[in-house]
C-alpha cells in the first residue's frame, strides 16, 4: 500500500488514530460535544528504526502502550469533565503510577508465566517432549479468550468495543478512498485485520513456536524465557500483522487470517452513528495533523 497506514485503538468516549507523524484523540464530552487533540510525534515514533522489520514491532508495542495509555488518560479526564486549566489530565500521582505498572506485570505473569508453571507438573509424564508446550499454549490462549469474554460482559467496557468498532469502520472507509461520512463508513464491517486483537492471538500462536525450541529446558529457563523472548515475539507478530493487513485481498491471506478477524466479534461491537461522528472527527485531525507534519518537517 503506498498510502500512509493509520491505526488507531479506542478510548473512554472516543477515538485515538495514529498516523506516521501525528496522533489525534477525538471524545464525546458530557455536554455531548466533540473535542479533539492533536499531538506531533518525534524522537522514537518516527526515527528510522520505525521502518526496519521486528525492530519496529518492539517499537510499535512500547508506543502502543505509552501513547495508547495517555490517550486514555486524557479521553477519561475528558468525559468526566476532569481537565486542567490547559485542557490537560491531571497527572496521576504515584499511588496510580504503582497500580498501571502492578497491573502490566500482572498481566504478563498471568499470560505468560502462569501456564508454564501450571503444566510444570507434565514433566514427570512426558519428560523432554514439546507437548507440554503446545498443552501451555492452549491454556493460555483459553486464557486470552476468557479474558476478554468477560470483560465484554461490562456495560462499560461494551461501549469502549462500539469505538473500537467505530475506529475499524472508518479506517476501512479512509482506505478504500469513501467520503467519510455516517452513511458510508456504515457499510463496512467492524473487524480490520490491523488490529489489536489480532495482534494479541497472533502473539499466542507465535508464542507456541517460539517456545517449542526451548522445550525440556529447566523449569527455571523456561519460566524466564517466557518473560525475556516477549520483545522478540512481538516482533515477529507484528510483521505477520503488517503482511496480512496489506496482502488481506488475497485468498490465503484472508483464510490464514480467519481467525484474527473472528476474534474480533469479542472486542468490537457496532457503533451508533453518534459514535461513528466521533471517530470521523479523529480521522479528520489526525490527517489535518500529517499535513501540518508535512509542511513544516
Amino acid at each position: 500500500m503506498s498510502a500512509p497506514l493509520y491505526g488507531g485503538q479506542a478510548v473512554i468516549e472516543g477515538v485515538m488514530i495514529r498516523g506516521p507523524r501525528t496522533m489525534a484523540v477525538a471524545v464525546r464530552t458530557p455536554d455531548g460535544e466533540i473535542t479533539t487533540r492533536g499531538q506531533r510525534l518525534r524522537g522514537l515514533y518516527t526515527s528510522g528504526l520505525r521502518r526496519v522489520p521486528l525492530i519496529r514491532g518492539v517499537i510499535v508495542l512500547w508506543e502502543t502502550m505509552a501513547l495508547g495509555f495517555g490517550a486514555l488518560m486524557w479521553s477519561s479526564a475528558v468525559a468526566t469533565a476532569e481537565l486542567d486549566e490547559d485542557g490537560r489530565a491531571k497527572p496521576l500521582g504515584v499511588v496510580a503510577w504503582a497500580g498501571v505498572l502492578f497491573t502490566l506485570a500482572l498481566a504478563v505473569l498471568v499470560f505468560f508465566a502462569a501456564p508454564t508453571l501450571a503444566t510444570a507438573w507434565l514433566d514427570g509424564f512426558l519428560g523432554g517432549s514439546w507437548i507440554p508446550t503446545l498443552i501451555e499454549g492452549a491454556l493460555r490462549l483459553g486464557l486470552l479468550l476468557g479474558y476478554l469474554w468477560a470483560i465484554g460482559r461490562s456495560s462499560e467496557v461494551a461501549r469502549v468495543f462500539q469505538y473500537h468498532g467505530a475506529e475499524h469502520m472508518t479506517i476501512r472507509a479512509f482506505e478504500d478512498g469513501r467520503e467519510l461520512r455516517v452513511p458510508a463508513i456504515r457499510r463496512y464491517e467492524k473487524e480490520h485485520p490491523r488490529c489489536g486483537t489480532s495482534f494479541l492471538l497472533t502473539v499466542a500462536v507465535v508464542a507456541i513456536v517460539v517456545f517449542v525450541f526451548v522445550a525440556g529446558s529447566p523449569l527455571w529457563w523456561r519460566f524466564a524465557s517466557r518473560l525475556v523472548l516477549i520483545p522478540l515475539i512481538a516482533a515477529v507478530s507484528y510483521e505477520l500483522i503488517r503482511f496480512g493487513g496489506t496482502h488481506i485481498h488475497l485468498p490465503i491471506v484472508r483464510m490464514l487470517f480467519g481467525a484474527n478477524l473472528a476474534l474480533q466479534r469479542l472486542t468490537t461491537r457496532v457503533p451508533d452513528d453518534e459514535q461513528i461522528q466521533v471517530a470521523i472527527a479523529a480521522m479528520e485531525r489526525a490527517r489535518s495533523e500529517e499535513a501540518l507534519a508535512a509542511a513544516n518537517p
